[in-house]
């Protein structure tokens, strides 16, 4: 059927509208698409153009600003350990509080206000990393335990502060307080700043990784790139160091200073085979976890940095080296007057007397300084010089530990006899105590000196040294028979019938020692100023060593000498020394060398 067409009022059919009239509108819709397209593209080309050929660096800088999020992962610093296993610095939980600048800009003083107040941390520093332009990522504080910084993330966006978090940051932690600090040193915020941690920075720092990601109005996008480098966390440094040893040698070190009311000790504990220390204790010292709290001279080891004259513990390498020289014997007998007349300066003893008969075990058990002189008048030219480099004087020992000074020993050319005389019984010459130790052990290894050492295994410190017990050395110093010969005159220095440190003895052990007692060099007169250094340096069982302990007291103002306030030190430390390491007595007879003729 037709179509109908649109009848009038009158019910008469309309007039037909013209064909074609109703498919030009779509054609019109069409070309109005095509003209706003082609103005988006325009826009779209323009801004193309400015963004890579006008100012390109500018816009990809502000797009990274905008999208881009680089994030520190903190590599976990290595534990220190003590030789079983037992931390003396390990790693807690922390965390680091960051902010996004793009988010703190606004109200960046109010917030560097709030946060320098909770965090205690500077308000200008902080204000300025709170503004920091181009940058979606600054540290505010690091390493802050995560209670803290928990609380105050949360009080901050209680307070309305957005742009403010946390991230993982353990936390440096020393378990045992002061033990071993002198040694262990201690951190700063950012970087180690003294001891092992400072010594073997790079072997415990390891190395941090990244985290990069994009996000989209302050929140990272799921899907957007993120590229991750992994932290390598730091190794850990083993020490030789026994922590029980330590702690109850630095308690019986402090007692001992603290009752003779010095100014400071130092006590050492190594193992006779091996020279490994088990405990290297400084007084005063300082708790790790609170380094700020102590006196700046006592934050170092004065076992390592500090010297002293020996006094008369020298007379134990003096006069076993003219055994060994075969110069003398421990029965060699000597005529000892109450002063001898040298060419600078009369030598005394540090007791009154007249004319006496003293054999070699008399000079040590006496701890005659005349007849030291008159035994080591049999030297040749050069030879004493010779035996102290061999037992190690005037050599750093390279054990690891910062600060050591190699002592002083007068080259062999600028010798006198006068020096030759004061060195024979401790004076004009210099040791720090670490190498003092390490020279009498040699006498308990059987004339062998061991290289001492603190690290176990090896280990590289920060100037290139490689230390530790697999880099440890020996060489022969004496013959095993003139080594046992002074072990054996060293008895009679604690025999309480004819010796002078009869409060170093341990029940039921034999013990071989010598006591020290030297005038200490006054630093701004530049002569002895009228304190002492007292000392006691022996080991046990004297027949089968084990262990050689050396206590060293600086400037007592009780009187006593090394006998009487070393010496007891030493035998509280040896004796639980023997308990822990289970040694037994010997049960052999203790030596009776004749003392006078």
């Amino acid at each position: 059927m037709r179509p109908t067409r649109p009848l009038t009022r009158a019910g008469r059919p309309g007039p037909r509208r013209p064909r074609g009239s109703l498919r030009g509108a779509p054609h019109l819709r069409l070309r109005f698409g095509f003209i706003i397209i082609a103005m988006v593209l325009s826009v779209f080309g323009a801004r193309l153009v400015q963004l890579q050929g006008i100012d390109p660096k500018s816009y990809a800088a502000m797009a990274a600003a905008e999208g881009v999020v680089e994030v520190v992962l903190p590599a976990e610093r290595g534990d220190i350990l003590d030789r079983n296993g037992q931390p003396l610095a390990d790693s807690v939980e922390g965390l680091m509080v960051v902010a996004d600048p793009y988010m703190t800009t606004d109200k960046a003083p109010e917030l560097a206000k709030f946060l320098s107040q909770r965090l205690d941390v500077d308000y200008f520093s902080t204000l300025k990393k709170l503004r920091a332009k181009g940058s979606r990522f600054e540290f505010i504080a690091r390493r802050v335990p995560s209670t803290k910084a928990t609380d105050v993330v949360q009080a901050a966006a209680a307070a309305g502060f957005k742009g403010i978090a946390t991230r993982r940051d353990p936390v440096r932690d020393y378990p045992a307080g002061d033990v071993a600090a002198n040694l262990i040193g201690f951190m700063g915020t950012d970087e180690p700043l003294g001891g092992f941690e400072r010594t073997f920075q790079t072997q415990l720092a390891g190395k941090d990784g990244s985290s990069r990601y994009d996000v989209g109005g302050g929140n990272r996008i799921p899907l957007g790139d993120s590229t991750i480098r992994k932290a390598v966390d730091g190794q850990d440094l083993h020490t030789t160091i026994d922590q029980d040893l330590q702690w109850y040698t630095q308690r019986v070190l402090r007692q001992t200073v603290q009752a003779s009311r010095g100014d400071s000790g130092v006590a050492i504990v190594m193992d006779t085979r091996t020279g490994e220390l088990l405990s290297l204790a400084d007084y005063p010292t300082f708790d790790a976890n609170a380094p700020l709290e102590a006196n700046e001279d006592d934050l170092g080891s004065r076992a390592i940095s500090d010297v002293f004259e020996p006094g008369s513990v020298e007379k134990v390498l003096t006069l076993s080296s003219l055994i060994d020289a075969g110069k003398v014997t421990p029965h060699t007998e000597l005529k000892v007057p109450g002063v001898l007349t040298r060419e600078d300066h009369p030598i005394r003893d540090w007791f009154p007397h007249d004319l006496i008969r003293l054999t070699l075990a008399g000079v040590i058990a006496k701890s005659s300084n005349i007849g030291t002189v008159l035994a080591a008048d049999k030297f040749d030219t050069g030879e004493l010089f010779s035996y102290l480099t061999k037992f190690g004087l005037g050599q750093r020992t390279n054990i690891g530990v910062r600060g050591e000074t190699p002592g002083i020993l007068p080259d062999g050319s600028l010798w006198t006899h006068q020096n030759q005389d004061r060195i024979a019984f401790g004076q004009s010459l210099s040791v720090n105590a670490v190498q003092m130790i390490a020279a009498v052990n040699t006498i308990a290894n059987g004339g062998v000196r061991v290289s001492p050492s603190v690290i176990e295994g090896h280990a590289t410190t920060d100037e290139g040294v490689e230390v530790g017990t697999d880099t440890t050395t020996t060489r022969r110093v004496v013959s095993p028979k003139a080594a046992t010969g002074m072990a054996h005159m060293m008895e009679r220095v604690v025999d309480p019938e004819v010796g002078v440190a009869p409060g170093a003895a341990v029940p039921g052990y034999r013990v071989a020692g010598k006591t020290g007692t030297a005038q200490r060099a006054g630093t701004d007169c530049g002569c002895y100023d009228g304190t002492f250094t007292v000392s006691f340096a022996g080991f046990a069982p004297a027949d089968d060593p084990r262990f050689t302990i050396y206590v060293v007291v600086q400037n007592p103002r009780n009187g006593g000498g090394g006998g009487s306030v070393a010496g007891p030190a030493f035998s509280k430390i040896m004796s639980y020394a023997l308990r822990r390491y289970a040694v037994p007595p010997t049960g052999t007879r203790p030596s009776h060398l004749p003392v006078e003729w």
